[in-house]
């Protein structure tokens, strides 16, 4: 006797209660976990800050006078009205124009040379990446005394029969100076990342360059510039918000002068909350810096569409 089996019968199926702890829920509620300490603490360091300062942007907040009063949309009709703010959107724009575009070209220009192989590559690479480990106030406090009118860099254009600047003190060379100042500190970091970068380019790609003829600048513009594109996109946001969150520099090397020529945003902001105590008023330009770094951060990554390569 043959027995037949109905392939086409649907399978008997457990008429019995469906366990609620699943294996899925228990590491969906293991995964939770592991992210609840994140979440909280983006909640209590982040999210909440920001809700803070925006109804802080609402009141005038004096807190020597012990008031904190209601006043709706005054604060930005008096940032509207502010004659200094024009100039300060000026300064935080030239600072961090050149600070992007001086950072980003010589840490390219370092990591291309250092990526190549030579004797002597290790100590540069080093030399180079140290000041990011430095302390920034020190790096900024010996940089002051350099360019002061009697300091260091106007003692070594003096021995070559130069008359150097009051660097610091004078409108035309005050921003370039701290751009400077800033460059050196940081470059390092974005060197090492390019560095990274460049070295996990394929070598073969490069040799079927060569072999089709195609010369250095062909090269580095067809095949390097396209495969570390996405490093490129990282250090210019990681740059640009950097750019708009200086103060240390500014604060010691100039104080925002002379006049407001090196006034940027974050320092204009500590001046009203905490030299003029109008918290209201620096509440309210925290809110139009989150706003500048926000627009700048969602603007890059929309273009990274166009010009990363991985993204085409």
């Amino acid at each position: 006797m043959t027995v037949v089996l109905d392939r086409t019968a649907p399978a008997a199926r457990s008429t019995g209660p469906r366990p609620f702890w699943t294996t899925r829920r228990r590491d969906q509620l293991t995964g939770y976990l592991f992210i609840t300490p994140a979440l909280l603490g983006a909640a209590a360091f982040v999210f909440l800050p920001l809700v803070l300062v925006v109804w802080y942007s609402l009141h005038e907040w004096n807190v020597l006078a012990d008031t904190f009063n209601f006043v709706g949309a005054d604060n930005y009709r008096k940032l509207a009205e502010d004659r200094n703010f024009p100039s300060v959107l000026r300064a935080t724009a030239f600072f961090s124009i050149g600070l992007v575009v001086l950072n980003l070209a010589l840490a390219l220009l370092l990591a291309v040379l250092l990526n190549q192989k030579l004797r002597g590559t290790t100590f540069f690479r080093v030399l180079f990446f140290s000041p990011v480990v430095v302390s920034l106030l020190a790096w900024t406090i010996v940089w002051g005394f350099l360019l002061q009118d009697n300091g260091g860099i106007n003692g070594l254009l003096d021995a070559a029969g130069i008359d150097g600047p009051n660097w610091l003190r004078s409108g035309g060379t005050a921003m370039a100076s701290v751009v400077v100042v800033q460059v050196f500190k940081n470059v390092g970091l974005n060197m090492v990342l390019f560095l990274a970068a460049l070295q996990g380019v394929p070598p073969e790609l490069y040799e079927a360059a060569r072999t089709d003829g195609a010369g250095p600048w062909t090269i580095f513009r067809r095949i390097t510039l396209p495969l570390i594109s996405p490093t490129i996109l990282l250090t210019s946001i990681i740059t640009v918000v950097g750019s708009l969150q200086v103060f240390a520099q500014i604060s010691v090397l100039t104080q925002g002068g002379p006049g407001t020529s090196t006034t940027v945003l974050v320092y204009y902001l500590y001046q009203q909350a905490f030299q003029f105590h109008a918290f209201g008023y620096g509440a309210t330009l925290s809110v139009v810096l989150f706003l500048i770094v926000l627009a700048l951060t969602v603007l890059q990554w929309q273009m990274r569409k166009r010009w990363v390569f991985h993204e085409r």
